[in-house]
């Protein structure tokens, strides 16, 4: 007798053979699923890089223009001047602040009848050029004094908001006899961060990646309006929001970003002069910062003339809180000519 080879199919039962049909059919169904959702994930990122393109096109040509260049390091940076007071009040930005002299607007406004008022935009900042160079404390603080010396300005106070507070405490030390006050808009102090190496959340490349797909603006769009709040007309918020997002960590903001370890390092065995006038307005000790105020007390303790004020607002103060910024630092001015 002549053996026939078994093979599989013939030792599977119908209830087998069912089953393995609806294996194959549901499996059939997942990959169909995986690969519409492949194509539609692919298709979403086209549209939003598409329209991020497109958009950054568009808003190029609708930048207007405010301020005036000056020749820094045979580049251009923007300054903003604004009212003919005797004596001259220099703005500093904050880290990131994509359009410094829109963003100081309510307090420029508000200082510009009593001073004359000069907004500085660092490279990489508001309308000025990016630059190669490291943003070290040592460049910066340089960039801005050539700046100055180029505008004539060689007697001012200075107001610094935020890591500008570093900048600043470089510069006076630098250029002492030229700044006449120094004012802190919830500025950064040296030790602020102890022993700790300063890093962003989320990595730099990261970030990058998103504004290049257009994932950033997208994310922008869909958060609270950060421009909500400030007293200023749509127009200027318009701008202020083309410009933040063009200048956006910016390779010039990027590697500012990345140097700030070693920026706060520099700083953290500088004093005050003892004889410049010093004044801090601060948000309250609500900053994740362990002894906000106290940080600021103590660089002013040695100081002829130094205070250290608290207003309720965000780090953003100058945005709320111009009006009692600019009331409050004339006052304190009053007392420094009193004290001469």
């Amino acid at each position: 007798m002549k053996l026939r080879e078994v093979k599989k199919e013939d030792l599977d039962t119908p209830t087998d053979k069912k089953t393995t049909s609806k294996k194959k059919k549901w499996l059939g169904i997942l990959l169909k699923v995986l690969a519409g959702l492949v194509i539609a994930i692919v298709l979403f990122l086209a549209i939003v890089f598409i329209v991020n393109v497109i958009s950054n096109k568009s808003e190029e040509g609708k930048i207007k223009p405010y301020g005036q260049f000056v020749t820094v390091d045979g580049k251009n940076m923007n300054v903003l001047i604004q009212g003919q007071g005797q004596e001259t009040v220099v703005l500093l930005p904050g880290l990131g602040t994509g359009t410094p002299a829109l963003d100081f607007k309510p307090l420029v406004e508000e200082l510009s009848p009593f001073y004359k008022v000069a907004v500085i935009e660092p490279f990489g900042y508001g309308l000025s050029d990016g630059t190669d160079k490291e943003r070290s404390t040592e460049n910066i603080v340089s960039e801005i004094h050539e700046a100055l010396q180029r505008l004539n300005i060689d007697r001012y106070i200075l107001m610094a908001h935020s890591i500008s507070g570093i900048y600043g405490l470089d510069y006076v030390n630098k250029y002492e006899h030229e700044v006449s006050a120094f004012v802190g808009i919830d500025s950064s102090a040296p030790k602020q961060y102890g022993d700790k190496v300063v890093e962003s959340p989320i990595s730099n490349t990261t970030i990058t990646l998103l504004k290049k797909s257009g994932l950033a603006r997208l994310i922008m769009k869909l958060s609270a309006d950060p421009y909500a709040k400030i007293p200023v007309d749509d127009e200027t918020k318009e701008q202020m929001r083309i410009l933040s997002f063009k200048n956006f960590r910016n390779p010039t903001i990027v590697n500012e970003i990345e140097s700030r370890s070693s920026n706060f390092k520099a700083t953290e065995n500088l004093t005050f002069p003892k004889n410049l006038p010093v004044i801090f307005f601060l948000q309250p000790d609500s900053t994740g910062i362990e002894g906000w105020s106290k940080l600021h007390e103590e660089q002013v303790k040695d100081s002829v003339l130094g205070k250290v004020m608290t207003l309720e607002g965000t780090h953003y103060l100058h945005h709320t809180q111009s009006k009692a910024i600019a009331e409050h630092f004339r006052t304190f001015m009053d007392e420094v000519k009193k004290d001469k």
